[in-house]
């Protein structure tokens, strides 16, 4: 009896269909690249050269600071003896030391030191810089400001001295004027021909540098006759030999230029220590006394420019130049 095979059902043919689709196939292995002996040998030189290579100084001090660094990072096994110990006593991994609800939970971080500077040195010039670096602004605005005072100062300084030159002319003048009786025609006494030890110390230091500036021109003058002299004396010399003539010109003007033609006077003006003393106060100083002065000898007020009467000085509103505005 012939039996009737079963034909699948619509399910069944629909599993079949997706297996088949979903099946994969597998590539084929591509052949392995086969080295070739000269590139063996290569690999082999390039492998020998660095099992062999020693490595420098700083190149071991890296690795074994890095290999330190690592050591340090990396926590203790429950197999290490010291936590061992540490488990024993309460401690258990992760928690912190005490009982404080701050208390530290990881080991204070090593840092080494291999150079010979005292302990703390390094703590302290980190300190320094980072205070200089937070008052470099502070700083260069100080120093901006320290620089307009001193420009101010120096300003006010230069003013100062040239109201006491004005000063100490009007002084000389009044007091010449006065030993001369009262003569304003400059028939009276030359300051510059008294010793300067008769003349006031308020002004004296003018009538100094006034002689320093004559004597100066006094010897330029005399300097340039002894020149024109001089190159006289040897233009004449030179008309007599007109065979070498460029020659022997060259070595006397070689000969000009080497010789002193004028002895400068080497003695030094005697000391004056009262005049030293005066110059050394401050300006502002030896401003009011000369106005002190020019007021109570010869009643002349420098600000208002006027000689008075008497001693009341009426009409003149004080001393000081704030007073004239």
């Amino acid at each position: 009896m012939a039996h009737r095979q079963r034909e699948p059902s619509a399910g069944e043919a629909s599993d079949d269909e997706d297996d088949y689709m979903a099946m994969s196939f597998a590539e084929p292995d591509s052949p392995a690249h086969k080295e070739t002996s000269m590139q063996r040998r290569a690999r082999r030189v390039r492998e020998g050269e660095i099992k062999g290579r020693v490595k420098s100084k700083a190149e071991r001090e890296a690795d074994a600071a890095a290999a330190q660094e690592e050591a340090l990072a990396t926590a203790l096994d429950d197999s290490n003896k010291g936590f061992r110990m540490m488990a024993k006593l309460g401690y258990k991994r992760g928690a912190a030391l005490g009982k404080s609800e701050g208390a530290r939970t990881e080991p204070i971080k090593l840092s080494r030191k291999d150079d010979r500077g005292g302990i703390g040195l390094e703590a302290e010039r980190k300190r320094k810089l980072r205070d200089e670096a937070g008052n470099v602004p502070n700083k260069a605005k100080f120093d901006e400001w320290d620089y307009r005072d001193r420009m101010a100062q120096e300003a006010q300084e230069r003013r100062i001295e040239g109201q006491i030159f004005h000063a100490q002319r009007m002084a000389e003048t009044l007091d010449t004027e006065e030993e001369a009786g009262g003569n304003t025609a400059g028939q009276g006494i030359d300051s510059g021909t008294k010793p300067l030890t008769s003349c006031n110390v308020l002004w004296r230091g003018l009538v100094l540098q006034r002689q320093a500036d004559e004597e100066e021109q006094q010897m330029r003058r005399e300097r340039d006759r002894n020149l024109s002299r001089f190159k006289d004396c040897v233009y004449s010399a030179d008309d007599g030999d007109s065979s070498d003539d460029d020659e022997h010109r060259n070595v006397l003007e070689a000969k000009l230029n080497d010789r002193t033609l004028f002895d400068e006077q080497d003695d030094e003006p005697e000391a004056d220590p009262e005049l030293e003393e005066f110059n050394s106060l401050p300006p502002a100083e030896r401003l009011t006394r000369l106005l002190v002065y020019l007021r109570d000898k010869h009643h002349y007020c420098f600000w208002c420019k006027c000689k008075y009467p008497d001693f009341a000085l009426d009409g003149c509103p004080g001393v000081d130049e704030e007073d004239h505005d």
